[in-house]
Formats: structure tokens, sequence, C-alpha cells
């Protein structure tokens, strides 16, 4: 397969990955801090494919491989939080206090949708959406440096 093949692939995979966690957002599944964090290095490895699919530098690859690392990294630390293997962030539940007023407070509370890291909302053969996200990423890993070693 060639470089720019690869490159298509591992851009699209991102883009499904991304796809996928907003069908589950728009489905009913409340995205926690930590899900939030794993998309961002998606949407970031899109826009890199796009650029190394227009310019063809070789070193983008790299980039996008950074990306999808990042994000399986990610997926493995989310994981280790829903399995308590290790604690989660402190405002995985909650947002900034300061600076707000007793009832606007209140109200962030009450509005809020309780999202807890540390829960597994969805799974598939025990499989969690965090756990799945760094599989593929890991997966999208190897693709970035196929197409990197290719170009």
């Amino acid at each position: 397969m060639t470089a720019t093949r690869l490159v298509l692939l591992a851009s699209l995979g991102s883009a499904a990955l991304l796809i996928g966690a907003w069908t589950f957002q728009y489905l009913g599944y409340a995205p926690c801090k930590l899900c939030y964090w794993q998309r961002y290095p998606h949407m970031a490895a899109v826009i890199i494919g796009g650029a190394a699919l227009i310019t063809n530098w070789r070193h983008l690859s790299l980039l996008g491989a950074g990306a999808a690392l990042t994000t399986a990294v990610l997926g493995v630390y989310h994981t280790g939080v829903e399995r308590a293997w290790w604690q989660g962030p402190d405002t995985c539940t909650s947002g900034p206090i300061g600076g707000i007023s007793a009832e606007e407070l209140l109200n962030q509370i009450l509005n809020a949708p309780l999202v807890q890291c540390d829960q597994v909302a969805w799974d598939l053969y025990g499989v969690s959406m965090a756990s799945w996200n760094a599989i593929f990423s890991f997966a999208l890993v190897v693709i970035w440096l196929m197409a990197w070693r290719r170009a």
C-alpha cells in the first residue's frame, strides 16, 4: 500500500473513531472529561492527515503517529481509571468552582450530567469505549509509521 493510502486510512480511522464518539454522545452517553481528552488528538490526526495529503510532506506522518499515540495512551489511562488501577483527575466529574456565586454553583450542579470517569458507560465483550479507543489508536500508530516509512 502506498504512503498516500496509508495516510488516508489513518486519517479516516481517527475520523471514524470521532464519529463513533459523537454518535454515542448523541444516543445519550454523555462523555466525561477523559473522554473529551481522547478526542482532541484524533481531531489533530485528521487535520495532520489532510495536510499530509495536500503537501506530501513525509514528516507529517510522524506527527500523525504522535497524535494517535497520545490518544492511545489517554485511552489506557482512562481504562486504568475505569478499572480502579489508579485514580483519575479530581475534577473528573465537576467543573471549576472558583469565582462563581453559590446560586450559580447550585444551578451548575443541578443541571450538569453526572458523568464519572471511573464508571464504564458502555462496553462490548467487557471492553469499554476507552479501551477500544486505545486498541484502535495503537493500530493507527502502526499505520502512520508505515506511511512514514514508505514516503
